[in-house]
């Protein structure tokens, strides 16, 4: 087997990640440095019913999404659970390419009239029949191995695709910190490798079940998925990373969800 140096460098030289910029795209170094790590912000919508979840669902396509293009932000995704249809929660993906682009977006919002009229509707209905009962919030900061969002190729060409999104939470923060490690230094590679089509990587800053890190994988469907891990537990590379004593405990939980995105998801 060669060495990990060789073996991550062979990896990196064959790949690229795909970066969205506003309304096209372009191929950059996986490694690049002048690419800043974006932050990300994770909503899930608690809905009471699937009424509600059509009213959410016109709020964040006819009104929140277009505010955010208008503030610069592009790349939202929206899912809606795909292995429990019955739960009408949505999942919101947001990401700011700057910590100055989370800190002017409610105040850009409030003054910005269209943003205002298309999300009336939602803001009309009263105390006792919201649209949602809370908004769960959790902010992240992307990993330097993996700088930016990067679409799957289903997302451009528009096909059929699902997600899965996990979270591994550690037992404190030093092994928080070096299951990132354990990414940067190969585990990111190894998921483009076999072709899980990784869309994002982020350490949680704020949020619940701290400290934790949370990423999403794709696929064009859940027999591919499944076939992606496969390759994955199987890769020599995994193999030798896995028996590290240095990466030893570092996962105590991990929490999955299958989601599939909504027509209006930019992901």
């Amino acid at each position: 087997m060669a060495h990990s140096t060789d073996r991550r460098q062979f990896l990196a030289g064959s790949l690229t990640a795909t970066v969205a910029l506003g309304t096209g795209t372009q191929l950059a170094s996986a490694n690049d440095e002048k690419v800043a790590q974006e932050y990300y912000e994770l909503r899930t919508y608690q809905i009471p019913s699937s009424e509600k979840q059509a009213v959410v669902h016109d709020y964040l396509e006819s009104a929140l999404i277009p505010a955010l293009r208008r503030q610069r932000i592009d790349r939202v995704g929206v899912f809606t659970q795909l292995d429990k249809p019955a739960d009408v929660s949505i999942f919101v993906l947001i990401p700011y390419p700057t910590l100055d682009a989370v800190g002017n977006r409610n105040a850009q919002l409030e003054s910005d009239k269209a943003y205002q009229q298309a999300a009336a509707k939602l803001f009309s209905l009263p105390k006792s029949d919201p649209a949602y009962t809370r908004i769960n919030s959790r902010f992240m900061k992307a990993f330097s191995g993996m700088p930016v969002i990067e679409l799957p190729e289903t997302t451009a060409a528009k096909q059929p695709r699902i997600f899965e999104l996990r979270t591994y939470e550690s037992h404190n923060e030093e092994k928080a910190a070096l299951k990132v490690d354990m990414f940067n230094a190969g585990e990111i590679d190894i998921m483009r490798d076999v072709k899980m089509a990784p869309v994002f990587y982020g350490e949680m800053l704020i949020g619940d079940d701290v400290p934790n890190l949370t990423y999403m994988l794709s696929a064009t469907d859940m027999d591919a998925h499944e076939e992606h891990w496969k390759g994955f537990l199987s890769h020599p590379e995994w193999d030798r990373m896995n028996k590290l004593a240095k990466y030893k405990d570092t996962v105590s939980k991990i929490t999955k969800w299958y989601l599939q995105p909504t027509p209006y998801s930019h992901i």
